[in-house]
């Protein structure tokens, strides 16, 4: 078990999960109204993409993962790689095949995010070869696709209209920035493997020093924004959570070691664990 989920990388199941059950909550505090089955099955085919998308991604980098993440399964030998094709085929169709269960958010929402997914990774397309599109898959789908269509989804579903409110356009933006920073952070502590295999990122491009300011403005700039926002529009929740949000990044950065690889990674989880926490106060106050 523990080798798989290193393989669904454990840190992208646990931010599909927080991020499905955060937005189910609103929409059913919304609607005032629950279908715990509908969400079950929701979360299923999502997570099943997840590991379609996190598994292609090690199937198309194993020589790189064997600089950068020795640990991953294939890379380590733990798994084989037709052990890694099964899981990643059989992913993508559970996913394809749960999704039109509840159509026709939900398989809007995992077949656009298994196309980004699989151009992501898989030659000749192979967009994480550029920092620049590499960045717009990953907050595409994490900032929009999941935000705006499972909302939808899950306003459908619940019986309403398929329209948006602010808390949802806000926790969207959040994310998005969100999704900015973490596709720039995430490249910190691979340098070595991507310049080995030309993966021009950001951190190569620029250095790792640039690229942790930029994106620490980025984050700062993004969690005061949405408190101001949250602020005029009257949800005192959302701000005070912003504000905790942002000590906590504070703390994570003045911890963090540029030059060292064990502090940069426990930065990164860090990061995503204020990723986590963002959708669990817009759960609870939005």
């Amino acid at each position: 078990m523990l080798t798989l989920l290193r393989f669904a990388r454990a840190h992208t199941i646990v931010g599909t999960t927080a991020s499905l059950l955060a937005l189910y909550l609103m929409a059913s505090r919304h609607l005032h109204t629950s279908d715990w089955g509908m969400f079950a099955v929701s979360l299923l085919s999502c997570l099943a993409a997840n590991v379609y998308i996190t598994g292609l991604n090690q199937l198309t980098d194993v020589e790189i993962d064997r600089i950068n993440k020795p640990y991953l399964p294939l890379a380590s030998g733990a798994y084989s790689l037709t052990t890694g094709y099964l899981i990643v085929g059989l992913s993508g169709l559970l996913a394809l095949i749960t999704c039109f269960v509840y159509p026709p958010f939900l398989p809007a929402t995992v077949i656009a995010s298994m196309l980004l997914g699989t151009a992501y990774s898989v030659p000749p397309v192979r967009l994480k070869r550029f920092h620049f599109w590499a960045a717009i898959c990953i907050i595409v789908v994490r900032g929009l696709i999941v935000n705006l269509l499972l909302y939808l989804h899950f306003r459908w579903w619940l019986g309403e209209n398929p329209v948006i409110p602010d808390t949802v356009w806000l926790l969207t933006a959040a994310v998005f920035t969100f999704g900015i920073v973490i596709a720039w952070f995430k490249d910190l502590p691979d340098t070595e493997g991507d310049a080995a295999h030309g993966i021009r990122t950001l951190s190569l491009v620029k250095n790792r020093d640039w690229v942790f300011r930029v994106g620490a403005w980025v984050f700062r700039l993004t969690l005061l924004g949405v408190a101001a926002v949250a602020y005029r529009i009257g949800y005192p929740g959302l701000v005070v959570g912003q504000l905790l949000l942002l000590a906590g990044f504070e703390w994570l950065s003045r911890r963090l070691d540029l030059r060292e690889q064990a502090s940069i990674a426990r930065f990164y989880q860090g990061v995503w664990l204020l990723f986590f926490l963002e959708y669990g106060i817009f759960a609870v106050f939005g």
